[in-house]
């Protein structure tokens, strides 16, 4: 289905906003005030519409989202080739999974806008199937220098000791929602929160993350494509429970 305002494109090259998606789960969902920050943030950076325009977007977004299920909403700047129009896509969520087994080889990131979620999709995609033929879920995208960045569809984290661990923002990576409402437990907590460079092989042993805005967090359980020992997921369970916790009902207003 679909829903949209009409507008016309702004910014360099009439770049669009990227999309944004989130799981619905029996109408409830997960930071979804941050997801509506950031796409309407884009929206406003690259497409001439007054901001009264894209709240009500949202506003109607958000009333025709299923109140039962499990869906994976996505909601977009149509395709080029007439008139540009925000739109939602509704799709019923895939399969949810607890873990991941991660392709390690080490794949050269592909991405040609690394820190834009939606033009490199297609793209991913075929890396995630390359994965798939080396029986992997997922796999782990690397810099020209080797350092981790993060998987095709999921931002990486991890454990040193007591220390949650992500990559440096220095390097080309997508700032992910989950990522930002898992770093601030992290500071409530008084939890060791460091941003670093790191290989693949540094990751040995290591309880690994993967997060996204689907799936929440996954340890990773085993590494394909070299010989690579996974950690114990021992913090893993704790930290699904109350990022599980913090759903709320979707609103039914918007400020």
């Amino acid at each position: 289905m679909g829903s949209g305002v009409p507008g016309a494109p702004g910014g360099a090259g009439g770049a669009r906003p990227p999309p944004d998606s989130w799981l619905v789960a029996d109408g409830r969902v997960r930071a979804l005030a941050r997801h509506r920050e950031r796409f309407l943030r884009a929206c406003a950076e690259t497409v001439e519409l007054p901001h009264g325009q894209l709240a009500a977007f949202w506003q109607d977004m958000t009333a025709a989202l299923p109140r039962q299920g499990k869906w994976f909403p996505r909601v977009e700047l149509a395709p080029p080739g007439g008139t540009p129009l925000l739109r939602l896509r509704l799709r019923v969520a895939p399969p949810l999974t607890s873990r991941v087994r991660v392709w390690a080889e080490g794949q050269p990131d592909p991405r040609t806008v690394p820190r834009r979620k939606g033009p490199d999709l297609d793209t991913l995609a075929g890396v995630r199937r390359r994965a798939a033929a080396h029986g992997a879920d997922e796999a782990l995208l690397t810099s020209a220098s080797g350092l981790v960045l993060e998987a095709a569809y999921s931002s990486v984290m991890w454990w040193e000791e007591g220390t949650l661990c992500v990559p440096s923002p220095a390097l080309p990576v997508l700032a992910g929602v989950t990522t930002a409402v898992i770093r601030e437990r992290a500071r409530r907590a008084r939890i060791p929160f460091v941003a670093c460079e790191r290989t693949p092989a540094d990751l040995e042993g290591r309880e690994v993350w993967l997060v996204n805005a689907l799936h929440g967090i996954r340890p990773v359980t085993a590494w394909t494509g070299r010989p690579m020992r996974a950690g114990a997921a021992t913090r893993a369970p704790e930290w699904r429970e109350w990022l599980a916790g913090i759903t709320e009902p979707l609103p039914v207003d918007w400020p």
